[in-house]
C-alpha cells in the first residue's frame, strides 16, 4: 500500500493548476499548499500525492486508481485539457490482465501519470 508520492515539478503553479484540472474526475483535490508544494487527495483527509518544486527533478510515474472505465476517460479528458501530452489513450491493457483499463499523460514537467481501473465494464 502506498502513503503518498511526490513529483518534483519546475513550475508549481502551473502543476497545480494541470493536476486540479486532470485529477477532479478522479475526487482528487488539492487538499494542503506550503512553500514550494502542495498536497492533493480524496475525499477528506491526508494527501496521498504531493508536488515538490526542488532542483532534483526526474520522471516519476503514479498511477491514481479510478472507480469505473468512464472516470478514467474523463481523466485523460482532462489531463489533455489542462495542457498534458498524451501517452497512452484509454483502453484495454490485457498485456497486464483483462480488465486492466488505463490511459497515460505526460505532465507539463514529463512526469508519467495514469489513470487505470482493474474492474470489468
Amino acid at each position: 500500500m502506498l502513503d503518498h508520492v511526490t513529483a518534483n515539478v519546475g513550475d508549481l503553479e502551473r502543476a497545480k493548476g494541470f493536476y486540479s484540472q486532470a485529477l477532479a474526475p478522479l475526487g482528487y483535490s488539492l487538499q494542503m499548499e506550503f512553500e514550494g508544494g502542495a498536497g492533493f487527495g480524496a475525499g477528506e483527509g491526508m494527501a496521498d500525492f504531493w508536488l515538490g518544486s526542488s532542483s532534483e527533478r526526474g520522471a516519476t510515474h503514479v498511477a491514481f486508481s479510478a472507480p469505473n472505465r468512464a472516470a478514467v476517460d474523463a481523466f485523460h479528458e482532462a489531463a489533455m485539457a489542462a495542457g498534458g501530452k498524451d501517452n497512452g489513450a484509454p483502453g484495454l491493457r490485457p498485456h497486464y490482465h483483462e480488465h486492466f483499463y488505463a490511459a497515460y499523460v505526460h505532465d507539463p514537467d514529463g512526469n508519467n501519470i495514469e489513470a487505470v481501473t482493474h474492474r470489468p465494464e
